[in-house]
């Protein structure tokens, strides 16, 4: 069974006043199969545990491991990782103009595997993934995310979760700008690819009503780039009644 754990890790940004710490020795194990949540108030360090495990330049690891079955994952390049299994759903995806969705979708897939997919089973695959989460068929001839309404771009993410087929994915605040309907059916997407592939889920959100649709096996709350608590699905469910408060009073009595 593969794991993707993370070791006492502690990660900095240069701001204008100088160096900030933002992860002070973060410990998380996520194995195959598994869907961990991470709950927390903004600027907690949530969305750069996401983007330090995907490789952004902008975060400075200044101790601690991640490891994918025992691999160092903090040494490979960005396109390492995503070879080595690793997917990132961004709270902002990108604009690519230029560059078509279904040019976008196949470049990708042959990068990851090594060979290009043979065509029709491809196209196949593209279309019922499409279906599934309620996409025109024409989606797949605009720019990558020019243009798209925020529902549209987490559609994009999700299709890409599906088609790329990870090892471990990791979804930053995928519910953030989402109606009721978009979010269901973005949800929906997420649980088949895990059904089908069987991958480790590491999703990242502010508030509980993503998490009807995505039932988490474990649930942790971040305050302060530490995680705070951790525990099972009736924490979410504890702190939609009650909020953070409790964490932030401890944390500034700390």
């Amino acid at each position: 069974m593969s794991v993707l754990e993370v070791k006492d890790l502690r990660v900095s940004v240069e701001t204008e006043q100088g160096t900030k710490e933002i992860l002070k020795g973060v410990d998380l194990s996520i194995a195959e199969g598994e869907i961990h949540a991470i709950m927390g108030p903004n600027g907690s360090g949530k969305s750069t545990l996401a983007y330090t495990i995907a490789g952004h330049p902008k975060y400075h690891v200044e101790g601690g491991s991640v490891l994918l079955d025992g691999v160092e994952v903090l040494t490979m390049t960005v396109d390492e990782r995503a070879r080595a299994g690793l997917f990132l759903a961004m709270q902002y995806p990108v604009e690519i103009p230029g560059v078509t969705v279904s040019n976008f979708l196949r470049t990708a897939k042959t990068a990851i595997d090594g060979d290009a997919p043979a065509l029709r089973p491809w196209l196949k695959e593209v279309k019922e993934a499409m279906t599934g989460l309620r996409m025109d068929k024409t989606f797949a001839e605009r720019n990558v995310n020019e243009g798209f309404s925020g529902g549209e771009k987490k559609r994009h993410e999700i299709l890409q979760l599906e088609l790329l087929k990870p090892r471990f994915a990791i979804l930053d605040e995928t519910d953030s700008g989402l109606d009721v309907d978009a979010l269901k059916i973005v949800s929906e997407g997420v649980n088949r690819a895990k059904a089908n592939t069987g991958l480790g889920l590491l999703l990242i959100t502010h508030y509980t009503r993503i998490l009807r649709y995505i039932k988490p096996d474990f649930v942790h709350v971040f305050v302060d780039g530490r995680i705070a608590e951790q525990g099972g699905p009736e924490l979410a469910d504890r702190l939609e009644d009650e909020g953070y408060d409790r964490f932030l009073a401890n944390e500034a009595t700390a």
